[in-house]
């Protein structure tokens, strides 16, 4: 009987030891703390916002940013103190680039070439006739006049020409470079001018230019006598007789006069 009470007893005690000893705590999920890298903003910078609870070393241990460098790129004292919602710089990157959407691609339009600006040359003659009609203005039959002495001068100073107009064609320069000249033309001895004598005149690249002078013989010149006009009369006859007898009476009056002469001598 004590027996079987003895093991009732411990059976008992068994019992109460299963509800004394603490029971094992239920396995919770681990929760893994999830860490975006910041993107640089478009100065460069990162920038991590602190949260409550966090110290330099959980933020190291997270980012990877070593604490030396958070307090080299943010004021911090030598604890590290940190506060809820700072911003921490944690380096320097580049700035973020957004991705073009991709469009149409534009159609390359050629290239047209530039103007080069043209300098070239041009040709100027210049001409002195002889105005007979004195009207200014060289008729068909009215010839070229030589012996005029005329000046061709660039404004710019870089051409300076003297010529004499020859017989029969007029004086010609070529290739003159383009710009503005000054051209003045003399009249010979014994012509008086009757056109303006002196121009200014712009000659252009490619340009063939032509300057006409008019000069009338003065008045005061005496014409030639064209011997081929001129028609030779025959001798009258009684200018023949009228010679004749001078020269006879002539004779006698030189006969006479020596007599006289030697006579005297005689005496």
């Amino acid at each position: 009987m004590k027996r079987s009470w003895l093991f009732l007893f411990f059976i008992l005690l068994a019992a109460a030891g299963l509800f004394i000893l603490p029971q094992p705590a239920s396995a919770s999920p681990a929760v893994q703390a999830v860490y975006q890298t910041p993107t640089p903003g478009t100065d460069g910078r990162i920038i991590y916002v602190v949260k409550k609870g966090e110290t330099c070393l959980s933020i190291s241990l997270l980012t990877g940013v070593s604490m030396d460098t958070m307090r080299k790129f943010n004021t911090l004292n030598e604890a590290c103190t940190l506060y809820e919602g700072q911003q921490l710089l944690l380096g320097l990157g580049g700035p973020t680039e957004a991705t073009p959407t991709p469009g149409p691609a534009p159609t390359a339009t050629p290239l047209l070439p530039s103007p080069t600006p043209f300098f070239g040359t041009g040709k100027l003659c210049l001409r002195l006739f002889e105005d007979v009609n004195g009207d200014g203005v060289r008729q068909m039959e009215e010839l070229v006049l030589p012996d005029g002495a005329l000046s061709l001068t660039a404004r710019d100073g870089k051409v300076s020409k003297t010529d004499i107009t020859p017989i029969g064609k007029p004086v010609c320069y070529e290739e003159l470079p383009q710009g503005e000249y000054n051209v003045t033309m003399a009249v010979p001895n014994g012509y008086n001018p009757t056109t303006q004598m002196s121009f200014s005149i712009e000659l252009l690249a490619g340009d063939t230019a032509e300057l006409e002078f008019g000069a009338q013989k003065s008045v005061k010149a005496a014409a030639p006598v064209n011997t081929d006009t001129v028609e030779t009369q025959p001798p009258s006859p009684l200018l023949g007789l009228a010679g004749g007898a001078l020269i006879v009476v002539g004779l006698a009056l030189l006969g006479y006069l020596l007599l006289r002469s030697r006579s005297k001598i005689k005496d």
